[in-house]
């Protein structure tokens, strides 16, 4: 069959389980990235499957996460600030909607995940955000079958480093929250290294919007208490498989009268 960059297909190989997006064709090869998943792969044309470009988005995942529920008779709200930074334009943009629709104050920065530790000190002291998201792509090399080796993952040493670089500006856990991986990253390293939340402790897949989908939680939690961090994780579409994370206090400060 003959494919095109932008057809949505699956993988007849894995079972048609994954949706994804053709973003580059050499030959027989296909080069595919996750429509909901962060996840790239590659696939010869004659194991794809194409599907309807109106397909799901995960529209039914969405609807099911539980929204924050704000008293805005008496009170007002300061949600925590975030800086999302992001090696695929395509999720950054998805994230960036989340937190628009939820009305949390967002800036989104895309850079390859090689680039970010040497940028994130700056990034910091430009935009002094309450929560900082660092993800991308990222995949645990199972033929190397050593999950304590944090090079055998394809992203998770980036990321380590830019989690070390952002604990050097702030120590604090509770002043400075880091979202930390993509999917099947090191989660045990990224925890180490100084970050709240990561992914991925089952070496699984997460999706898209999932860090946004703890920023946001975290943005919008009472500064002046514990969150409940198994319902947080709840909401994210693999749960406690795909991200991890420790107790800490939200972000969000509240005052009164409105």
């Amino acid at each position: 069959m003959d494919f095109k960059i932008g057809d949505i297909v699956t993988r007849n190989s894995y079972n048609n389980d994954t949706l994804f997006k053709i973003v580059k064709i050499e030959n027989d090869t296909c080069y595919l990235q996750g429509l909901n998943i962060r996840l790239c792969a590659d696939s010869l044309k004659n194991d794809l499957k194409l599907q309807d470009e109106d397909i799901d988005r995960d529209e039914e995942f969405l609807g099911k996460i539980k929204p924050n529920k704000l008293d805005r008779n008496d009170y007002f709200y300061l949600p925590g600030k975030i800086l999302h930074i992001d090696a695929d334009e395509e999720y950054l943009n998805r994230c960036l909607k989340y937190y628009e629709n939820s009305n949390i104050w967002a800036a989104g920065i895309l850079e390859k995940e090689e680039n970010m530790p040497n940028r994130i000190i700056d990034l910091l002291n430009e935009y002094n955000p309450d929560i900082i998201v660092i993800t991308g792509h990222d995949a645990y090399y199972k033929k190397r079958k050593d999950e304590r080796n944090i090079n055998c993952y394809k992203n998770s040493k980036y990321f380590k480093q830019a989690v070390l670089e952002a604990r050097k500006f702030e120590k604090s856990h509770e002043k400075l929250v880091i979202i930390a991986g993509g999917c099947q990253s090191d989660y045990e390293e990224l925890i180490k290294a100084g970050a709240n939340f990561a992914s991925s402790p089952k070496r699984v897949n997460i999706h898209a919007l999932d860090p946004a989908i703890v920023a946001t939680k975290m943005s919008l939690s009472d500064i002046a208490y514990d969150i409940d961090i198994k319902d947080i994780l709840e909401n994210t579409k693999y749960g406690s498989e795909g991200i991890g994370g420790i107790i800490t206090k939200g972000t969000m400060h509240i005052g009164y009268p409105r």
